[in-house]
C-alpha cells in the first residue's frame, strides 16, 4: 500500500491527540517528510504505516515537551519581587563571606611554623594518621599531636575572630600564641 493511503488515519490520530487539526496536519506533513527522507537515503522501509505512526508519536512527544517549556512564564516577565531567589549559598553576600572566611583560614594555616603546618596538612587534609605523619616527617607521634593541636587552636581562634566571637579561654599552655617546644 502506498504511503499516502495512511494520511487520513494518521491525521485523525494526531488531531485527537493535539485537539487542533491544523497543528495535526503540520505534524503529519513532518512525519511524511521524514519517511521520504529515509526512503531517499536508500533504506528499505518494510512497514510504512508503522514508521509513520512511530514518527508521529515521537513528534507528538516533542511537541508536548516544547509546550511544557512554553507554558512556563519567563523570568524576565516577572517583576523583581516575584523573581525566585538563588539558594542562600549562591547569594553574592554569602559567596563573598565564604571567600573571605576561606582566605582567613588559609592565612591562619600559612602563619604556622613550617613543620607544624606540614603535620597539620598531612593529618587533616591528606588524611594521614598521627603515626603515618610521624613516620613521614621523622618525628614522634606525640610531636605530631602537639603540632595538630596547635594548628587546630590557631584555626579555632581565626574562626572566632572572623565570626566576632570572644576567643574561648584556652587551658594554660594551649593558647594560639603558645610556643610548642620542639624535641
Amino acid at each position: 500500500m502506498a504511503a499516502h493511503a495512511y494520511y487520513k488515519e494518521l491525521l485523525n490520530f494526531c488531531a485527537r491527540t493535539l485537539k487542533n487539526r491544523d497543528s495535526a496536519a503540520d505534524l503529519v506533513q513532518e512525519a511524511y517528510v521524514r519517511l521520504f527522507g529515509v526512503q531517499q537515503s536508500g533504506t528499505q522501509v518494510a512497514d510504512q504505516r508503522a514508521l509513520l505512526f512511530r514518527t508521529a508519536r515521537n513528534l507528538l512527544t516533542d511537541e508536548y515537551r516544547r509546550e511544557q517549556v512554553r507554558s512556563h512564564q519567563s523570568l524576565e516577565a516577572l517583576d523583581e519581587a516575584q523573581q525566585p531567589l538563588a539558594p542562600r549559598h549562591l547569594q553574592p553576600e554569602e559567596v563573598l563571606a565564604f571567600s573571605q572566611y576561606a582566605r582567613a583560614v588559609y592565612l591562619a594555616i600559612e602563619s604556622l611554623p613550617p613543620r607544624c603546618r606540614e603535620a597539620f596538612v598531612l593529618n587533616r587534609f591528606d588524611g594521614l594518621s598521627h603515626q603515618q605523619v610521624a613516620a613521614h616527617m621523622g618525628i614522634s607521634r606525640n610531636m605530631v599531636a602537639q603540632h595538630v593541636i596547635r594548628a587546630v587552636l590557631v584555626c579555632k581562634a581565626c574562626d572566632d575572630r572572623f565570626h566576632g566571637r570572644a576567643a574561648a579561654s584556652a587551658p594554660a599552655g594551649h593558647g594560639a600564641d603558645t610556643k610548642v617546644q620542639r624535641p
